[in-house]
């Protein structure tokens, strides 16, 4: 039915039995006491009426739903549609309470930053990288410029031009940032943040890979190419200078493979399609070989030790033997002759360790830090003496990696150096406990 009607319709009843009643008074006691009568019952009817209108002001002032007064009449169904109004409300603002909140949530979770401005650039949100990313603090800064907390000329000249449609390169905390802005709503903007940092550092590092790995392969091919040419050009050359050519070629191509090889090995430990596949390996065994290999390679230049005093552990004992092979015999190269190279197998409160101890050249404390970089070299002249590919160390990173140990480094220019590779307590091999990994 038409609500109107169901306004008008009690209250025509109600005025009706008001007339008939002051008509019934009139015609038995006379007009006076009638019109007195009536004025009197149209009086109740204001009061009643101003005292729902009072009751309903008063809620309005304070709305609560529980406490919505009962009504009479027309006003009993305009209070029950304010309730449902009320209790919709609610229900609308509870839902976007916590819309707001997962958004914020989300938001917070983003590897990106998000900072929300309105358009004077006043700060009214931001989440937790956007806060690394810029210095910014919402609890401190909010309702704040922006420029004023972010004071970098370029991002300052960026805001002011407006010109938003491509983003811009911020250097910033020590960070490289990609920043854009995005205007919505009519009063509001949006300002991201990408953080590169990692990113071009993966690049510098490739580019730099790309750049070292074609130089060490020239500088071989040159001297096979060179001497191939000479051989093409002369036919007749003296005997003992092609044997010599040839032992260099065939030096410079040994150099080749072995780089190669090293890089391919890079390769393989760093790919998630390698995963380690642990067994026992027989420390007292692969160090034995190992120390055979550091004599040949000395060949009786150095005094070569090894004891061993520690439990087999689990692993990849190819890996290890790469990784252990090239600790040693970086101290067989650049130890001078008559040098002594201490090779041990421990066992400690932590865990297993393996130590190569030399009384080589040692290594300044500035290289130290950088010596597991891929061809990186303390002293170059030094390195293409002894026939290093600069990338042992690097593979002993990496094959250390996959078997959640340590190397620790410690030396002094002149007196010596000591590689500590320390294994964690859960990768000594026990006969019950083969998933350690």
């Amino acid at each position: 039915m038409n609500p109107q009607l169901l306004f008008w319709i009690p209250a025509a009843l109600r005025m009706s039995l008001i007339l008939l009643g002051t008509g019934t008074v009139w015609f038995f006691l006379g007009p006076v006491v009638a019109l007195a009568i009536g004025l009197a019952a149209m009086c109740g009817l204001v009061v009643i009426q101003l005292h729902y209108l009072y009751r309903l002001s008063i809620w309005l002032d304070h709305p609560d739903s529980t406490k919505l007064p009962d009504g009479w009449g027309a006003w009993t169904d305009n209070f029950s549609r304010l309730y449902r109004l009320r209790r919709d409300d609610e229900k609308n603002r509870t839902e976007l309470a916590e819309w707001l909140a997962r958004f914020r949530q989300a938001m917070s979770l983003l590897p990106d930053g998000v900072v929300i401005m309105d358009d004077v650039l006043f700060l009214e949100w931001c989440n937790p990288a956007a806060e690394r990313h810029l210095g910014l603090s919402l609890d401190r800064d909010k309702g704040m410029r922006v420029t004023n907390l972010i004071r970098n000329p370029d991002f300052i000249d960026y805001i002011i031009l407006g010109r938003y449609e491509q983003p811009m390169t911020l250097a910033l905390r020590e960070r490289k940032l990609i920043a854009h802005i995005i205007p919505f709503e009519n009063r509001r903007q949006i300002l991201v943040t990408h953080d590169v940092t990692e990113s071009e550092r993966i690049e510098m590092m490739r580019r730099d890979f790309i750049a070292n790995a074609s130089h060490e392969l020239r500088t071989p091919l040159t001297v096979i190419n060179g001497f191939l040419e000479i051989a093409s050009a002369q036919p007749n050359l003296d005997a003992a200078i092609r044997v010599a050519h040839l032992k260099l070629m065939s030096e410079q191509g040994q150099r080749m493979q072995n780089l190669v090889e090293d890089m391919l090995s890079l390769t393989r430990l760093e790919s998630v399609d390698y995963p380690l596949r642990p067994e026992r390996v027989n420390v007292h065994n692969l160090l034995d070989q190992i120390l055979q290999e550091a004599n040949a390679l000395s060949a009786s230049r150095h005094t070569v030790s090894l004891t061993v005093d520690g439990p087999d552990i689990k692993g990849s004992t190819e890996e290890l033997r790469s990784a252990f092979g090239n600790l040693v015999s970086n101290a067989v190269r650049y130890t001078p002759e008559k040098g002594t190279i201490e090779l041990a197998w421990q066992e400690t409160a932590s865990g297993p360790q393996f130590v190569v101890r030399d009384n080589g050249i040692g290594i300044r404390p500035e290289h130290i830090s950088r010596l597991t970089e891929r061809f990186y070299r303390v002293d170059k002249s030094r390195s293409r003496e002894t026939q290093g590919t600069g990338l042992g160390l690097a593979i002993v990173k990496h094959v250390l990696l996959r078997h959640k140990a340590l190397l620790v480094i410690e030396s002094r220019p002149g007196q010596g150096s000591t590689f500590m590779v320390k294994f964690p307590q859960s990768a000594v091999y026990e006969e019950a406990r083969e998933d350690v990994f």
